[in-house]
């Protein structure tokens, strides 16, 4: 029998039972894929985050209780948390590597944990047809980002009463579904669907904001932004654009600790 240590962190979180829960895993060394993946539906969380140290580098996995997915922000701010509070490193910056999405780099000011990541690039399209079917509303524009659909509403009401149906959003080819509008008193706010990776809701999606800074940054010309994800937890985001990247930052709160026993 083999003991893991797993540390439950809320991300994004300003106080306890707020923010995106995430499940992180740090081992000596890999275990099979296929161990990793039912760890991940064991915990029943958005994102389980997999590292194991090698080279200096923190080389991270993420896993949804159904998937593998390439980068995951709220998963890699819980992480850095248990890195820097708990495992107690020494050190004022982790880089993180990633199989697919390049290193990614996190830092500490206070409480706030400060994540370094690559800027998404996205296209303008035509609104999506039957798109009021699935959510009830019509946005007034639509883009394509590299793995998710985002769509821009008139308000921020109209994004806290959204009533999506999830089976329909199914039919969408996108690891996401991103909702958006200006802040009544935030710079933008948002939502996020992702029921073909099993998540109806995520609480708090830092990668989705690798689209959404660009975005807001242009259209409100700024650079440095306050966000709200209005799901049903709640979590802050404090944005900064820099062109080829964005830095997202927030607050963690540590939840648990346990051993998992395979």
């Amino acid at each position: 029998m083999k003991n893991l240590t797993l540390h439950q962190v809320d991300a994004f979180a300003e106080s306890p039972f707020t923010g995106n829960p995430a499940a992180v895993v740090i081992m000596d060394e890999w275990i099979p894929d296929i161990t990793m993946q039912q760890i991940a539906m064991e915990n029943n969380l958005s994102e389980t985050a997999f590292i194991v140290f090698q080279n200096n580098r923190y080389n991270i996995r993420y896993f949804t209780p159904l998937n593998e997915v390439e980068l995951c922000g709220h998963a890699t701010l819980a992480s850095a948390f248990v890195i820097f509070n708990i495992e107690k490193q020494s050190t004022s910056k982790i880089t993180f590597r990633t199989q697919k999405r390049g290193d990614l780099f996190v830092s500490k000011e206070g409480d706030l944990l400060i994540m370094d990541f690559p800027a998404d690039q996205y296209v303008k399209i035509k609104i999506p047809e039957n798109i009021e079917s699935k959510l009830g509303i019509s946005p007034i524009e639509a883009y394509w980002g590299l793995n998710d659909l985002m769509l821009v509403f008139e308000n921020e009401d109209q994004i806290k009463n959204m009533n999506p149906n999830f089976e329909l959003l199914k039919e969408i080819d996108a690891r996401g579904i991103l909702i958006t509008a200006k802040g009544d008193t935030m710079d933008f706010v948002s939502r996020f669907f992702a029921p073909l990776e099993g998540i109806n809701e995520d609480p708090v999606t830092g990668s989705a904001h690798t689209t959404l800074i660009p975005y807001w940054s242009e259209r409100l010309g700024k650079t440095v932004l306050l966000a709200k994800q209005l799901s049903k937890r709640g979590g802050t985001l404090y944005c900064d654009y820099l062109g080829e990247r964005v830095k997202i930052a927030g607050k963690a709160i540590h939840y648990l600790t346990g051993t998992i026993s395979i």
